[in-house]
């Protein structure tokens, strides 16, 4: 008898690619042979402020960690209706913007669907489109990292769910314009447009939505705000498309602490923005470091990031030569992207550590 249960699993499943997070710190640490505080972690564009004070507070002061959380997400609702200036019918919160996606591909991809995406993009939407049994057609950017938005239009077939706009772009840092992502709407077909890093350059969608009943917004907690760990994000849709989206998530996704910290979180909007506005500072003089050395291109970013392009050849070794300095940047390793590193903007120190260990290892 065959005792592989895996023989059960479906085949789109059996041949699917583990998406590739961020290791932790321990991990980290183990790999460069040092301590985890001694570890710089500009891999996942976190914030290196991390949460608000009154968050630490909210969560130590609440008394109800042993009740479920409300699956009707009333509270939660009403909080970002004000927050968004939108109708609490029209929002969803998740499990992070991952939980979002993984959500608006359940409703809409059947197996032999398809999704268009302008790469390189962020990789959960082809990721998640496979979980679904379907699959991503991969539009390329041009040599700026510019949208095609002729041959996105172009790409849209009758087999294609949705468009997928990530704005500012992760890992290019540059931002859709609203022309582009009009020619995609006008085409019927639900767009999503992941404003994950909005809060760094002030661009937004969101008016459209009144126009476009296709549009999806998508925003997180985990960036400007640093609720990276607790995992929580939102979607603006058409009330109709929230109610179903609501009808089919797991009903306690988004657990109490995540609700508290958000809460919390937009009590304190005042520091946080302040936060948001040294990460934009530091982000320039990042830029401005980088541009420095002979054999690296930065390229310009609107969130908090910089994609730098390293020699041709000589990334994965001056990658190497980082995380055994215990510096890890997001490295990746192949296609258009063969040889460059995405760093997210730290503290002015760690960026300092960072130009200083990228100078060293160009020689």
């Amino acid at each position: 008898m065959n005792n592989d249960v895996r023989q059960f699993l479906l085949p789109h499943i059996q041949r699917l690619q583990t998406y590739q997070g961020v290791d932790s710190m321990e991990v980290m640490a183990e790999k460069a042979g040092i301590p985890p505080e001694k570890i710089i972690r500009l891999n996942g564009n976190e914030n290196p402020f991390g949460p608000s004070p009154k968050v630490v507070e909210a969560l130590a002061r609440y008394q109800h960690y042993n009740h479920y959380p409300d699956p009707e997400q009333r509270r939660l609702r009403n909080t970002l209706s004000q927050y968004l200036d939108v109708a609490p019918e029209s929002i969803v919160a998740g499990n992070g913007s991952d939980e979002l996606i993984d959500l608006v591909l359940r409703m809409f991809l059947a197996p032999g669907d398809n999704i268009v995406i302008p790469t390189p993009t962020f990789g959960m939407y082809a990721f998640s489109a496979e979980v679904c049994g379907g699959k991503a057609v991969a539009v390329p950017r041009d040599e700026n990292f510019d949208i095609d938005v002729e041959a996105m239009v172009t790409a849209i077939g009758p087999n294609t769910k949705a468009v997928f706009f990530a704005s500012p772009n992760n890992p290019t840092g540059n931002v859709a314009s609203q022309a582009q992502i009009r020619a995609a709407l006008d085409t019927g077909v639900p767009v999503v447009v992941d404003e994950t890093y909005y809060e760094f350059c002030g661009q937004t969608v969101l008016p459209l939505r009144q126009q476009y009943p296709n549009l999806i917004v998508l925003r997180t907690f985990s960036k400007w705000a640093g609720l990276a760990g607790l995992r929580i994000g939102l979607g603006v849709m058409d009330p109709g498309l929230a109610q179903t989206m609501m009808a089919m998530k797991p009903p306690y996704s988004v657990n109490v602490a995540a609700e508290e910290a958000l809460i919390a979180s937009l009590s304190d909007r005042p520091t946080l923005l302040r936060r948001v506005r040294a990460i934009v500072a530091e982000r320039d003089r990042m830029m401005g470091l980088l541009a420095q050395i002979p054999g690296i291109k930065a390229w310009p970013s609107q969130a908090n990031f910089i994609l730098c392009q390293l020699p041709e050849g000589r990334g994965q070794e001056i990658f190497d030569g980082l995380c055994r300095k215990g510096i890890f940047l997001r490295y990746f390793g192949g296609g258009r992207l063969k040889d460059y590193v995405r760093a997210s903007v730290g503290l002015p120190a760690e960026t300092d550590a960072v130009v200083a260990a990228l100078k060293e290892l160009m020689g």
